[in-house]
């Protein structure tokens, strides 16, 4: 798990001593901390809330829906709303849908947030049926909401971009060569991806 400062530490340095580019990084921008987030439906919900708008958009957003459904947005009550309560609240239609599917499948009990699989892709499987959640979402759910040590994000453009400058490559790696590289990296994925964003210095979650 990459939940502590120490196990955070211990993955990257087993990293760091099979890429000397890392090792380097390190010393250039230290240790990243931590980035935790509570496991759940909320945590999902924000997500869904905070894609394609601003930290302060998402924030205002979050803020109206509390006001109207009350702290955490409740699954049940969201579903009680009509569509006109949530667009007031800042949600549009299409995420209102996400919200909807989210909502609908943790109180049917078809997800439980609690329980996912505890292999990675079937984990990422079952979440990517939420309508909203793709498989990026997924990847940055497991990895800061449960803390899974060898989650890898390859699709992220900053995870790229960092890979490559970390390793010294003469251009950005592809998904599928992003994915290479880290393979003999496992099971410590998870603190190389924390590491990248470090190295960018980017909020993602």
């Amino acid at each position: 798990m990459v939940t502590t400062v120490e196990r955070l530490r211990e993955s990257l340095d087993a990293i760091a001593a099979l890429e000397p580019g890392f090792a380097a990084a390190i010393g250039r921008v230290g240790y990243p901390l931590p980035r935790m987030r509570e496991p759940g439906y909320e945590t999902l919900l924000r997500t869904i809330v905070g894609q394609q708008v601003s930290v302060a958009a998402a924030a205002a957003v979050w803020r109206k829906l509390e006001a109207e459904l009350g702290e955490g947005c409740a699954p049940d009550i969201l579903l009680s709303r009509d569509f006109e309560a949530l667009r007031s609240c800042g949600l549009s239609r299409q995420k209102q849908g996400y919200a909807r599917s989210l909502a609908e499948l943790v109180t049917s009990g078809a997800i439980d947030l609690h329980a996912l699989p505890q292999e990675d892709e079937e984990a990422i499987a079952l979440l990517t049926r939420i309508k909203g959640i793709g498989r990026w979402s997924a990847e940055i759910y497991l990895l800061f909401a449960e803390g899974r040590p060898d989650i890898w994000p390859a699709g992220d453009l900053a995870v790229q971009v960092e890979v490559g400058r970390i390793l010294g490559l003469p251009e950005r790696p592809s998904e599928r060569q992003t994915r290479e590289v880290a393979e003999r990296w496992r099971p410590h994925r998870g603190a190389a991806a924390i590491m990248a964003w470090h190295h960018y210095n980017t909020e993602v979650l």
